[in-house]
């Protein structure tokens, strides 16, 4: 992918920039002195929604080609629109650490035939990759999730030749689940009846009590 730059006017204000459709941005890296550029805003966001942060660029109208990775975008809190981005130089040669995001395809058998549930564990995975294998994503096929204890791990996946990671390989990155089954609730007490039984207990002692005592008190006369 290529996008157009150019040297940018450090005299207009960023803001005015923006209401002539023009992104201000800035190219840097290890051997590459920070310069401020300007970019077509609309072509921008094109090419951003293709390449994401994970994919080489080739930056194209300064004094040489640059390859370069989107290394950061500002977008405005109300409108969502970018307002400034930052592009890394890469040197030839120099590998780059990226956080690449999975695709998941497929439908699992043991979700469609079993009712499990695909729990997606990890949605990306970062890498160090020499920048011309580093890939846009990672495809995750869960077509091969067919009982509810197959798992894909890390070391199941394709990645790139030159691809180093820190995480193991036996981490898991999707799954299936079975769905929990939700308790009964217990019915309600009826608190009434409890009361209604305690008072006709009271009163049935005290009636007790009181046949009891009147053959007493006629003995006693």
């Amino acid at each position: 992918m290529e996008l157009a730059v150019e040297k940018r006017d450090t005299t207009k204000s960023p803001k005015t920039l923006r209401r002539e459709g023009v992104l201000p941005a800035v190219v840097y890296g290890r051997k590459t002195e920070a310069t401020p550029i300007a970019v077509n805003r609309k072509v921008f966001e094109k090419l951003f929604r293709q390449a994401g942060e994970s994919t080489v660029i080739t930056l194209t109208g300064l004094p040489e080609k640059k390859q370069a990775l989107i290394h950061d975008v500002a977008v405005d809190a109300v409108t969502g629109e970018p307002i400034h981005a930052d592009f890394y130089a890469i040197e030839k040669g120099q590998t780059v650490t990226v956080s690449v995001p999975f695709e998941f395809e497929g439908t699992p058998p043991a979700v469609k035939d079993l009712g499990g549930i695909l729990t997606k564990v990890m949605h990306e995975l970062e890498m160090e990759v020499d920048p011309t294998e580093l890939p846009q994503h990672i495809v995750v096929d869960v077509s091969g999730l067919a009982t509810l204890d197959d798992q894909i791990k890390i070391k199941d996946l394709k990645l790139p030749a030159s691809a180093k990671i820190s995480v193991d390989s036996d981490e898991v990155v999707a799954m299936i689940s079975v769905a929990e089954e939700e308790p009964v609730e217990a019915a309600p007490v009826d608190l009434s009846a409890i009361e209604i039984s305690e008072e006709r207990g009271k009163k049935e002692e005290e009636g007790e009590d009181g046949a009891d005592a009147a053959p007493a008190a006629e003995k006693k006369e």
